[in-house]
Order: C-alpha cells, then structure tokens, then sequence
C-alpha cells in the first residue's frame, strides 16, 4: 500500500512505542503485564487507523477539470474572486476517512502560493474562512484556477509538494491536509469550461470530474 510522502513522521511513532510496550510487558505479570499490554493495543490500533489515514492510491485519471479532493461537494456557485475573476465556485468536504492527498485539476503552472494562519474551526462552516489555510493559484491553457487548502478542526498542517513555477499535470499529487479538512476551487467562467457536479455530489480526487472542457 501506497503512503502518502510526509506520513512517515506520523505513522511510526505509534508503533514504535507498541513495540515497545510490547517487550516490556514480557517482563511483568499480573495487573503490569495486562495495562502494558492495554497500551501495546491502543498503540497498534492507531498505526492501523493511521495506515489507513494516510493511504495514498494510484488513480487512473478522469476526463475535464477533475476533482482536487476526495469527499462531498458541499458548495456550487457563481462567484467573483480577486484573482480569477468571473468564476465558479466549488466547495469539497473531505471526512476523516476520505484520501488526504490532494490532485492537480489540470495542467498548469504555479504561479503563486500563499500561507495563511488562522483558527482551526470544523471545516464545513461558514466560519472557517478564518481557518489557516493555503492558496495555490495556477496558470493553465482555460485561465486561471485558484485552490485552497483549509484546514479543520483535526487538520492541523497543511503539506504542499509544489512550489512557485512547478509544472503539474492533470492528477498530479500536489498536496495534503491531516485529519479532516475542506477544499475550495475557483474555476474561470468562459464558454470551454461547464460544470458537472452538484452539491451532495461524492468525488474521487483525480477521478470524477468538476466540469467539462468543450475545446
């Protein structure tokens, strides 16, 4: 199984310390044996659900503007946005369960990433517009598209694999969000680009796609 780059920090430290609770209950009996052997579980049974958590599968990747993020569309609209202008607005939820691994919608060049502190609200309200967050912008061949990263209640960092001028393809890996998040595309309104999800809608990063390409 495939882990998501950036994982291993987190995944380890729960096994190393099951096994070692592991090989020091060996050396007790009675009620010591029996907490150190309670710990050795609660510790493998985290790198389990952080195996799963972290799990980073190949994809054979869709057709159009495809998914940035694994979970439910929560939001579609009509919206003006500083940087891309006259767009549209999709909005996904990704669960704790969902795929963390973010992918590029389309080909396209970075031109900007921007970090941003905040709050650590539940990432499906309104509110977390004030929740640290990161922004990449790209150029591509249908204008401008705009991501963000937000991060939730249980997500506190926020792993970018591409910087400024990177060359993605359409699926490429380009980040992830730990534990539980949201993540905002803005596509440009112009006559090649048409929408195809709606709000309720379950995606698959790299897979489903959010809009049609009529070139």
């Amino acid at each position: 199984m495939r882990l998501a780059t950036g994982s291993w920090s987190w995944i380890l430290p729960p096994f190393i310390s099951g096994s070692i609770l592991l090989a020091i209950s060996l050396l007790f009996s009675n009620i010591f044996r029996s907490v150190l052997f309670f710990l050795c579980v609660v510790s493998f049974l985290l790198f389990g659900v952080l195996l799963i958590f972290f799990r980073d599968p190949d994809r054979q990747i869709g057709q159009g503007v495809v998914a940035v993020a694994d979970g439910v569309i929560r939001e579609v609209e009509k919206r003006v946005d500083h940087d891309v202008g006259d767009c549209l607005y999709i909005s996904t939820f990704m669960n704790i369960h969902n795929v963390h691994v973010n992918r590029a919608p389309v080909d396209g060049t970075v031109i900007a990433r921007k970090h941003q502190s905040g709050t650590h609200l539940p990432a499906f309200t309104k509110e977390s517009k004030r929740n640290e967050h990161l922004t990449l912008l790209l150029e591509t061949s249908h204008g401008p598209m705009k991501i963000v990263l937000i991060a939730g209640t249980l997500a506190r960092r926020i792993v970018a694999y591409v910087d400024v001028d990177a060359v993605v393809s359409k699926g490429d890996r380009i980040s992830m969000i730990r534990l539980g998040s949201r993540v905002d595309i803005y596509l440009p309104v112009n006559d090649t680009i048409t929408c195809t999800v709606t709000k309720g809608q379950w995606v698959k990063a790299g897979v489903d796609s959010l809009a049609e390409i009529n070139d």
